[in-house]
């Protein structure tokens, strides 16, 4: 892949649009984040790359799912790939067409796993290309697998990960295949992981990665209580949306030393965009105001420090993507109404509180409170952030059809090409929050 090459794809047309993007963490054995499965999907009408086929006629498909996958690729990596995982790993999946394109120089070799499905033959031509990535730095994953098979062993010697799907692959068999994989020194992905019984005995199997909605969706367990520096967050709350003076703020925010120093951490990371270091708490009230004070007190609720580590990082992640991109599409569609863009924040952070604190949304917005439009939109998924809530679910989830998005977008009036950028800065922006608040 050489520089001239490289630089004839950058400048590529590439015409995108009716696609969106998801990402599901892919975890470790202390559920602290390993890396992200992005999830494209869509058509991506009248799109070729080099190596690929031809365009279609305007409005046609691509040949495949996932060769309209590949030119998703291209069009994300353009707009900067390493903004939608940070410095975590990427897991992609691509079929025997997508491998054999050129557009692998797009993406950042040494953090990007290839994930071979399971519609790949293991061919001669196949097994020659997946060799050269290797030789470029890329690692591969084997998805697919349902036991051991000719396929899996053509496939093993050149793969790094073997992921395994609990739904597919007999429960029983799965202690001595973790152990015949560890003894070929694969790494194992547990796939749809969705109870916590699951993790559990996935743990004791042996697996090294963990992927499923158990990590990524509200689980609500019931009877959890709050911890105190919890509730001092949300006492703190109540006084910011009420109209007391900021001295009785101040007062509240240093009696938990823990709370001003991770409140401080916050106010100084480059999403709030201070010109300078902040040092005070009463600095750092004057700074961000109302509204963002209460938008940094919901992120550090996900930050909590009795409860925050490694288990808590990905729910953080979620919870402020989530907020984020509902605020930017709030944005998008409401432009000049700022006030939107707040409230859209606020019921995007908030609709994951329930998996935080263990108790369902109808108690939590007792405890806090919210507006019409927030209770509405938290409780029945109705009305204008209903509407956006649901959206940003729907990307969210690894299997939500297209004919279920795709006509949300259009509703919206959101194009494909919208859609990726409000992603991507949002995932940035969540990126460099959880840097400063883990």
């Amino acid at each position: 892949m050489t520089d001239t090459a490289s630089a004839e794809r950058a400048d590529y047309p590439l015409r995108v649009r009716d696609f969106y993007l998801g990402r599901q963490p892919v975890l470790d054995r202390d559920q602290a984040l390993y890396g992200y499965e992005l999830l494209f999907r869509g058509t991506a009408p009248g799109m070729a790359l080099p190596g690929m086929p031809a365009p279609h006629a305007e409005g046609a498909a691509m040949p495949s799912g996932l060769s309209a996958t590949a030119a998703v690729i291209a069009h994300a990596a353009q707009l900067g790939l390493a903004r939608a995982i940070g410095d975590a790993a990427c897991f992609l999946n691509v079929d025997a067409e997508t491998l054999a394109s050129d557009i692998f120089a797009f993406l950042p070799r040494d953090r990007t796993v290839l994930e071979i499905v399971s519609s790949v033959v293991p061919d001669e031509a196949v097994l020659a290309r997946m060799r050269e990535l290797a030789g470029h730095g890329f690692r591969f994953a084997i998805d697919g697998v349902d036991g051991d098979s000719l396929r899996l062993q053509r496939l093993l010697p050149l793969v790094s990960f073997v992921k395994l799907d609990l739904r597919i692959v007999p429960h029983g068999t799965l202690p001595a295949l973790v152990r015949r994989l560890h003894a070929m020194e694969k790494l194992v992905v547990a796939e749809k992981v969705e109870t916590r019984e699951e993790y559990q005995a996935c743990l004791d199997f042996g697996f090294d990665y963990f992927q499923g909605y158990y990590f990524a969706r509200p689980s609500v367990l019931g009877g959890r209580k709050l911890s105190p520096s919890q509730l001092t967050v949300l006492d703190l709350m109540n006084l910011v949306m009420s109209d007391v003076d900021n001295v009785e703020i101040e007062r509240a925010v240093k009696k938990d030393v823990t709370l001003a120093l991770n409140l401080l951490r916050l106010v100084n990371t480059p999403a709030v965009g201070a010109r300078q270091r902040i040092d005070s708490v009463s600095q750092a009230l004057v700074v961000l105001g109302r509204r963002q004070l209460q938008r940094w007190l919901q992120i550090m609720l996900y930050a909590e420090p009795a409860t925050r580590g490694h288990n808590q990082t990905p729910l953080l992640m979620l919870a402020t993507t989530r907020g984020r991109l509902m605020e930017l599409l709030a944005q998008r569609l409401r432009p000049g109404q700022r006030q939107l863009g707040e409230v859209a924040f606020t019921a995007g952070i908030m609709s994951l509180m329930d998996a935080l604190f263990g108790i369902p949304m109808a108690d939590i917005v007792e405890q806090i409170p919210v507006s019409d439009e927030i209770r509405n939109a938290l409780l029945r998924r109705e009305g204008f952030f209903g509407e956006l809530l649901k959206l940003a679910e729907m990307i969210e989830q690894a299997d939500s059809a297209d004919d279920m998005v795709l006509p949300a977008l259009k509703e919206l009036a959101i194009t494909g090409d919208d859609m990726i950028e409000l992603e991507m800065s949002a995932y940035q922006w969540s990126d460099s929050v959880v840097r400063y608040a883990i």
